[in-house]
């Protein structure tokens, strides 16, 4: 690493593989494509696009990737095993710069109750498999997982023979979220001190926040010579999730006086790129959540709202317009024309729609306009999501009628295209969505467990529209789908229907597996 930009962190987003792989965050390609695209405009130096031998479909996935996104690296996870780095080469070969990420455990836990191997036997895999990831490419990342709970001077001893081997980025794992921060920024330092060639590589380090401390880890490494910082958008990932990109990045841009770092993040599209996420995957961020939640610019305490009208600094440390996130709505109604949509859509960031995508945004702003006395920023975000960006799918609602009350059997009258075939049929409930989602079933001829089913608001008012998520199990997977509109019982159809359509994805992938093997 060269002395101007030793103050340089590279940002490693590892959102489609750690926090894609975690519960109820699934995609199918076409969404982890345009997420993809998301994070090359954000500024992410390398996409960690999945894990190629773990299914047909995500190596579908990577390799897809690896052929459009042409500005960060792209990087594919594999097992410190000769067929897994063979596989991850072949998913990212087309990329304009392929990363190899290469892993195995090395903590006395893993290796007795989970590897059953020596530390004799990891070390020489491990050597094993940086060098024939370097046969390949000479962008080879590896990490020894759980580090944090392995012996020290045998940490060093594999730092050392990998780097010697041909690694070229380490990256430090907090694998289970055990480290406190000056702990982590020691072992980082510790590193730094008994590996003799350590400055020939990158030093990466990728925590989880199962204790709350995922981020505070990141920065003190990054305070003791880590360089790397392997993180996601929301903080999603396995069971508590992964430190947060937004959250990472403002604290280095807001603290440099104390830090002294910088990345290359494009700070006014992390709002846009953690909403993507959600719309994406149908969870919802909490609105505490840092730099991104709904309310990290709210202010509802008098004495906050009178220092902020004196002077915003009182009670803000940085602008809610650094990262993106408007400090008022514009107010839009039924007598905007499509010229003023389209002008605002591009300051909302969406600068690559085509005149077909607009007209069909209008269109749907023109309906929801005659039923809602103020259109916000996030009823637009959900047009977006709902009706412009949504492929051709093998179910869609064409028509619903619902009768309900204390003294009528609830009943849905519903008609649905079916593969482009139109049916209609009726169904009974012990309320209006239960009776909803009978109809569609029916329709449909499915029966899939529902797991979950939430509703909430978009934005303030009774005129609000609704978004429903719902959950379903499908062999043993968790399918989740979001709708949208004013009318609840409306969205709660779109919501279902979305889920069967994903589920269909979902079968597609399977078959072409099954196919394959």
């Amino acid at each position: 690493m060269t002395k101007s930009n030793k103050k340089r962190v590279f940002i490693f987003d590892t959102t489609l593989r750690d926090g894609e792989q975690s519960p109820g965050f699934s995609m199918n390609l076409d969404e982890k494509l345009r997420f993809a695209r998301q994070l090359e405009n954000l500024g992410v130096d390398i996409i960690e696009a999945g894990f190629p031998v773990a299914s047909e479909g995500d190596f579908a996935s990577v390799q897809q990737i690896a052929r459009e996104i042409r500005g960060p690296q792209i990087a594919a996870l594999a097992r410190a095993d000769l067929a897994d780095i063979d596989r991850a080469w072949e998913a990212i070969k087309d990329a304009a710069d392929p990363r190899i990420h290469t892993f195995i455990s090395t903590s006395d836990i893993h290796l007795k109750y989970q590897l059953k191997k020596t530390q004799k036997q990891v070390l020489k895999e491990a050597r094993a498999a940086v060098e024939h990831a370097c046969t390949y490419t000479k962008n080879v990342e590896f990490s020894p997982m759980d580090a944090t709970r392995t012996d020290k001077d045998y940490l060093c001893e594999v730092v050392e023979a990998v780097i010697a081997a041909g690694a070229n980025t380490v990256n430090i794992p907090d694998t289970v979220g055990y480290a406190m921060p000056d702990e982590f920024g020691e072992l980082i330092a510790y590193l730094f001190e008994n590996v003799k060639n350590i400055n020939d590589a990158v030093i990466s380090v990728h925590c989880h926040n199962d204790l709350g401390v995922a981020v505070a880890n990141s920065l003190s490494a990054l305070k003791h010579g880590a360089r790397q910082v392997e993180c996601t958008i929301n903080g999603i990932g396995e069971r508590a999730g992964n430190a947060s990109l937004e959250e990472v990045v403002m604290a280095l841009e807001t603290r440099k006086d104390l830090l002294g770092f910088s990345s290359n993040i494009k700070k006014k599209l992390i709002y846009h790129s953690s909403r993507l996420l959600t719309d994406i995957t149908g969870i919802p961020v909490q609105p505490n959540k840092a730099i991104v939640g709904a309310n990290a610019f709210a202010h509802e305490s008098g004495i906050h709202q009178d220092g902020l009208i004196k002077e915003k600094m009182t009670y803000e440390i940085m602008t809610p317009q650094s990262v993106g996130v408007p400090e008022t709505h514009i107010v839009l109604g039924k007598h905007s024309g499509r010229h003023a949509i389209k002008k605002h859509l591009e300051k909302m960031g969406y600068t690559n729609l085509t005149d077909e995508e607009i007209d069909k945004a209008f269109e749907r702003f023109k309906e929801l306009a005659d039923v809602k006395k103020e259109i916000f920023d996030e009823d637009i975000e959900a047009i977006l999501s709902y009706d412009v960006f949504r492929k051709l799918d093998k179910y869609r609602l064409i028509y619903l009628n619902v009768v309900s009350g204390n003294v009528a059997i609830p009943t849905a009258t519903i008609q649905m295209e079916v593969d482009g075939e139109v049916i209609q049929d009726a169904g009974f409930g012990v309320g209006p969505v239960d009776a909803t989602f009978a109809a569609i079933r029916k329709i449909t001829k499915t029966d899939y467990y529902l797991l979950r089913y939430a509703v909430n608001a978009i934005t303030g008012g009774t005129d609000a529209q609704g978004v429903v998520t719902v959950q379903l199990k499908y062999n043993g997977r968790t399918v989740v789908g979001r709708g949208a509109d004013p009318d609840i019982i409306v969205a709660s159809a779109k919501a279902y229907i979305n889920t069967l359509n994903r589920v269909e994805s979902l079968k597609a992938y399977d078959n072409k597996d099954a196919e394959v093997k």
